[in-house]
């Protein structure tokens, strides 16, 4: 994965020669489980539907070195069908654990990520308040970003499904998984819990490191 979006050095899909492979965790599973977001959805999240997209993507590049040999950037930016859609899922999910710390919550330090809220939005809190509208008002399975236009202005965007911000030309700063199975063992449907889950685990250290 592009560096320009990794924010640290834990942010990466492994790719083998010919194969990708899912990498580990930032964090221990049980270590969300204060926030709200339990070991059990996790180890469901990220080792069965997570590592799913991967497989799936292996088998669907296999005996194509010219597939199997790009980033997963390159698949998500060429690519159409089965094959963008586990590009794009593999990469998403990366990107979404990173957007979650077991010393994340609260508010985005000072600085230019906190600056460009305010600016955008007038507060964290009127952002907040958007961001969790986007997240409940989202309809069906997708994800709600937080990113960064051409011009430098944040917005918040939404995608369906497997889609991705990549395509767009805007660059990721934070996102929220809002599949039902991000959230389904502990909270059902019922989104709104999860989402103050996720407020109290979000990692402004990564957000800031990708504005």
């Amino acid at each position: 994965i592009n560096a320009e979006y990794m924010g640290n050095d834990n942010f990466k899909i492994q790719q083998a020669t010919m194969s990708f492979v899912v990498s580990d965790l930032p964090y221990p599973y049980d270590s969300l489980a204060k926030h709200g977001i339990s070991e059990e959805t996790l180890k469901f999240h990220h080792d069965k539907h997570h590592a799913g997209y991967v497989t799936k993507l292996n088998a669907l590049v296999a005996g194509t070195a010219e597939l199997a040999n790009k980033t997963l950037e390159e698949l998500i930016l060429t690519q159409k069908g089965g094959i963008f859609n586990c590009a794009a899922q593999a990469w998403n999910h990366t990107f979404y654990w990173q957007s979650l710390s077991p010393s994340g919550g609260g508010e985005p330090p000072a600085g230019p990520l906190r600056e460009g809220i305010e600016k955008k939005w007038g507060s964290f809190e009127k952002f907040k308040e958007a961001f969790t509208a986007a997240s409940l008002g989202h309809f069906g399975s997708g994800w709600v970003w937080l990113v960064r236009d051409q011009p430098g202005e944040l917005q918040i965007v939404d995608t369906h499904d497997a889609a991705t911000p990549l395509t767009e030309g805007v660059k990721p700063i934070l996102t929220c998984d809002v599949w039902e199975h991000a959230y389904y063992i502990d909270y059902r449907n019922d989104r709104a819990a999860y989402l103050k889950a996720f407020w109290s685990a979000v990692n402004w250290d990564f957000a800031s490191k990708n504005y």
